[in-house]
């Protein structure tokens, strides 16, 4: 779904490790849909993280609701499930730098501008990361179409070949033969 006001993206899912990795190639050609490429790996491991987190974390209720919305100048991503407990920045299981878990919102911490987390009563919580989006141009807001490409001059014309004859779209009516 794209809005009016701003880009949008929506995907709901259960987080299971197979879902994760499609939702990274949503995101990841969503992305690239919206000409933002430098901005597909800080998102894709912000998603994978909040992904995993609900996949542990939030008991036999795996729905969520990823959410991506471009405003000018930042790109919001976020998670929403149905378990109602904040998590927290903590440090990995028993202070073991070799841990291989516990490092999830560390990481988004680290490649976001902001982050953070919201209570949604009693249906769940959001957990949602910012990162710097560029500016959009004319040239990256929107694909060109017919109706907002420029209009060809000479120099942009596909050259005529005897072979080819006069380009495709020429105002050219042939005489009609019997």
């Amino acid at each position: 779904m794209i809005s009016q006001s701003s880009k949008h993206c929506t995907v709901e899912l259960q987080a299971l490790p197979s879902r994760i990795g499609q939702v990274r190639r949503i995101i990841s050609a969503q992305l690239r849909h919206w000409r933002l490429d430098p901005l597909i790996d800080p998102a894709a491991l912000g998603v994978t993280e909040l992904l995993t987190n609900v996949h542990r974390h939030a008991g036999p209720d795996k729905m969520c609701v990823v959410d991506m919305e471009l405003f000018p100048g930042r790109l919001t991503v976020s998670v929403h499930d149905h378990d109602p407990r904040i998590p927290a920045l903590s440090q990995p299981p028993g202070g073991d730098p070799l841990a291989t878990s516990g490092r999830g919102l560390s990481l988004i911490a680290a490649v976001s501008e902001t982050w953070g987390v919201e209570p949604v009563g009693d249906s769940g919580k959001t957990v949602w990361f910012t990162l710097a989006a560029p500016p959009q141009t004319p040239d990256t807001a929107q694909p060109q179409t017919p109706e907002t490409a420029p209009p060809r001059t000479r120099d942009t014309e596909p050259p005529r070949t005897p072979d080819t004859g006069p380009p495709a779209d020429a105002h050219h009516h042939p005489a009609l033969t019997g």
